[in-house]
C-alpha cells in the first residue's frame, strides 16, 4: 500500500534527517518546450527552511529552465549510501531562483557545499591538484539554484522490477535499472516526480498504477541513475516521450551524457573538451573573462577534511 502525506509547513522541520541523509537527489525543471526532465545532484538544506543546489557552466541548462520558469521539484529517492533503512521517497516542490553570478569563492552556504561534497565524494579531491586544475577549473564554476519549497510529500519507496529489453527507444538502458524517476507535469502545469516500476510494451514505458496522479499527462521523462558509496561510478540517463491518460510513456529520444556503457578515456576527454566548450560559450555570450578559482581556499578545505 502507498502512503500519501503532504504538508505545507516548511519542509526544513520535516524530516531532516532522513534528506540529510541521502547522498543525491533528483531535480527537475521544464525545458523550453515545456516537458519536466530531471537529473540527479546534491543539494544543501539552508537555515531558511530552503535549498542551495549548483550547477556548473559546464551544464547551465538547469540554471536556463528556472530563470524561464520558476517551477521546480526536487525527490530523494535514491538511498545508496544513506544508511538509511527503509526510508521513504520525499518529494519537495516550490519555485526557484537563479542569478547570473558565477560564484567560484567556498563560503558561506558555498562553503558548506563544498565541505560536504570534497567529503562525501573524495574522488572529486583530485580535481584540486596540477596539472587536472587545469582542464576542470569550470567544475568550480558555479551557478547557485536557490528552491523555496511549498509542498512536502512522503511516499514509499516501489518494489525493485527490472523492465524488458524489446528495440523500445532506451530499453536496453532501463533494463538495467530496478526503478525509475517519472517527470511529468502535474494538473496545475508544474513539474513533479515519483521514483516507480516501468513495464516495457511494443509501444512505450506502462508506468506502474499507484505512481500516476490526475492529469498527469503530455511530455514527461524517465530518468535513471546510479553511484556508488563514495559517489563515483557515475551513470545517468533520461528517456524523453508523452505520457497518455493510461500511464504509457512514448518515448521519442534517449539522453546519456554521463557514464554512457563502452567509454572509454578517449570519450571522456571529449567529454571535458565539450564542456569546456559549454563554458567559454557561456562566458562569451555575456562578455565575462574566465573566472579565477581560489584553488588554495579549495584545498584548504580538503586538508581541513583528510585531518579529521
Amino acid at each position: 500500500m502507498i502512503v500519501v502525506e503532504s504538508s505545507r509547513v516548511p519542509w526544513s522541520i520535516m524530516l531532516p534527517e532522513t534528506i540529510d541523509a541521502y547522498r543525491t537527489c533528483e531535480f527537475a525543471t521544464l525545458s523550453k518546450d515545456g516537458t519536466p526532465i530531471a537529473w540527479p545532484t546534491s543539494g544543501l538544506r539552508t537555515v531558511d527552511g530552503g535549498f542551495l543546489l549548483t550547477t556548473s557552466l559546464g551544464y547551465p541548462q538547469k540554471a536556463f529552465n528556472v530563470r524561464r520558469d520558476d517551477r521546480v521539484a526536487l525527490l530523494f529517492s535514491d538511498p545508496t549510501a544513506s544508511g538509511l533503512d527503509r526510508p521513504s521517497q520525499i518529494l519537495v516542490r516550490g519555485t526557484a531562483t537563479c542569478s547570473e553570478q558565477i560564484h567560484t569563492d567556498p563560503t558561506g552556504d558555498l562553503g558548506r557545499f563544498w565541505s560536504m561534497i570534497l567529503a562525501r565524494q573524495p574522488g572529486s579531491q583530485r580535481y584540486l591538484d596540477w596539472p587536472v586544475t587545469r582542464l576542470i577549473d569550470f567544475y568550480f564554476m558555479r551557478l547557485v539554484i536557490r528552491v523555496t519549497p511549498t509542498e512536502v510529500t512522503t511516499r514509499e519507496l516501489p518494489e525493485p522490477l527490472a523492465p524488458e529489453t524489446n528495440g523500445v527507444i532506451g530499453s536496453s538502458v532501463l533494463s538495467t535499472y530496478p526503478t525509475a524517476v517519472l517527470a511529468a507535469r502535474a494538473a496545475s502545469g508544474a513539474p513533479t516526480l515519483v521514483r516507480t516500476t516501468v513495464a516495457t510494451t511494443t509501444d512505450g514505458y506502462q508506468v506502474a498504477p499507484p505512481a500516476l496522479g490526475p492529469d498527469m499527462t503530455g511530455p514527461a521523462s524517465l530518468l535513471v541513475h546510479q553511484h556508488d558509496e563514495r559517489l563515483s561510478g557515475l551513470h545517468n540517463a533520461v528517456v524523453l516521450g508523452s505520457l497518455d491518460g493510461d500511464g504509457l510513456l512514448r518515448p521519442s529520444r534517449l539522453i546519456e551524457p554521463a557514464g554512457r556503457q563502452g567509454a572509454g578515456p578517449a570519450e571522456t576527454l571529449r567529454t571535458m573538451r565539450a564542456l569546456r566548450g559549454t563554458t567559454k560559450r557561456y562566458l562569451d555570450r555575456r562578455g565575462l573573462a574566465r573566472p579565477t578559482i581560489p584553488w588554495a581556499a579549495y584545498r584548504a578545505i580538503r586538508a581541513e577534511l583528510r585531518s579529521e
